[in-house]
């Protein structure tokens, strides 16, 4: 899945992010897919995933239809999942995203025996995923790799602010929101909480680790980098 290979961090911190997807081929398998892709979101609520969505609709932070001025002070932060469920309305590409490995390993011990149909992508850390595939008795057909950022990485924005930014794989959350989040986090205007869960609302393709988010907030609360 190659918008969402570049996510930025440590190895110990990528170890609370997974990402496993769903998604049909056209003209293959997709005259079923829209119950397909609800299925597979129900069951990755089984599962405890910190962020489910549609690659075509938002995830489960994304702000809804028809708000005014008067949300930033009644705005409702709670995440709506399955308002996600309830609103896939055509084949594409659907996610859950985890923070726990174990709970990633057991939603995909659940897809591996439900035999949905469609193709099933695990976005993780290499060894983490060849483990999972590993313990569930899966070969993998195929693996890709990030090379990481080349060039003038100077003029990169600082390592919080990367990570934060690189969690949405299409690029709309942007640095500067990133640091603006970073910024009141630390001088105590927002909680780590409430500021991922307002960057979470910006990921359009739904694929936002809000759990991971908050770690790295509380990191930063407090001093400098």
């Amino acid at each position: 899945m190659t918008h969402s290979l570049h996510r930025f961090g440590r190895y110990e911190d990528l170890t609370g992010d997974y990402i496993v997807f769903a998604m049909p081929a056209r003209g293959i398998n997709d005259a079923e897919a829209v119950e397909v892709q609800k299925a597979f979101l129900r069951m990755a609520l089984e599962h405890d995933p910190v962020n489910i969505g549609d690659a075509k609709r938002g995830g489960e932070f994304t702000p809804q239809v028809g708000l005014n001025p008067l949300v930033h002070w009644r705005r409702n932060t709670e995440p709506d999942p399955q308002a996600v469920v309830d609103g896939v309305e055509a084949p594409g590409i659907v996610a859950a995203v985890f923070y726990d490995y174990g709970r990633m390993e057991e939603f995909v011990r659940a897809l591996q025996a439900a035999d949905l149909g469609v193709s099933i992508n695990i976005s993780a850390l290499a060894d983490r995923a060849h483990d999972c595939c590993k313990a569930c008795g899966i070969n993998r057909h195929s693996v890709e790799y990030s090379l990481g950022f080349q060039g003038r990485t100077d003029l990169l924005p600082e390592k919080s602010v990367l990570e934060l930014s690189t969690m949405c794989g299409h690029g709309t959350i942007s640095f500067g929101l990133a640091r603006k989040m970073v910024d009141r986090v630390r001088s105590g205007r927002r909680s780590p909480k409430d500021a991922a869960r307002t960057l979470a609302r910006f990921c359009v393709c739904s694929i936002f680790n809000p759990a991971r988010a908050e770690r790295i907030l509380e990191g930063v609360r407090g001093r400098g980098e």
